[in-house]
């Protein structure tokens, strides 16, 4: 790798935790109107549309399984989702919605799509679709490569594995 590929990687990954953590903050101001929590909403929108087990929430949501159950705990205590069973697998059961999940999701609405609207006005709308595209194809390849293996580092001239 060039200094200039590590150079690259450095800044797109200090961009990521910056955007994530600035989505993070809108994420915690739009959903608390409707009682939630960023990780909240992100969890209980992930099963908006069909049940899903916490193993399948994880997965989609690039975290770990723990931090889901977690969240998907209190949310069935809040009385906000359920588990239901899963005819796929006996003991992975499946997050849903309940009636008060689906509307305090509904409350965020309106502020989503005015923030939207703003950063689309913000970027353009060419703009805003280039971006889903670069995020969506950055996602990908960083799935493709999976995580990096430290034996696969060139040895250090003067380490043990370089045979000194």
């Amino acid at each position: 790798m060039s200094h200039a590929d590590q150079d690259r990687l450095s800044r797109t990954a200090l961009g990521v935790f910056h955007l994530n953590g600035r989505f993070l903050a809108v994420a915690d101001k739009l959903a608390a109107p409707a009682g939630l929590t960023a990780a909240w909403w992100q969890v209980l929108g992930a099963v908006i549309s069909e049940p899903l087990p916490v193993a399948g929430i994880a997965r989609s949501m690039g975290i770990t399984r723990q931090a889901v159950q977690r969240i998907a705990d209190l949310l069935v205590d809040k009385g906000l989702a359920q588990y239901a069973p899963n005819p796929a697998h006996r003991r992975a059961k499946l997050l849903r919605p309940t009636q008060e999940g689906r509307t305090a999701m509904s409350r965020i609405g309106p502020g989503h799509a005015t923030f939207a609207a703003r950063l689309a006005r913000e970027l353009g709308d060419e703009g805003f679709a280039e971006t889903v595209r670069v995020l969506e194809r950055l996602s990908r390849a960083m799935e493709t490569l999976g995580l990096p293996d430290p034996s696969d580092a060139p040895a250090r001239p003067g380490s043990r594995a370089a045979g000194t």
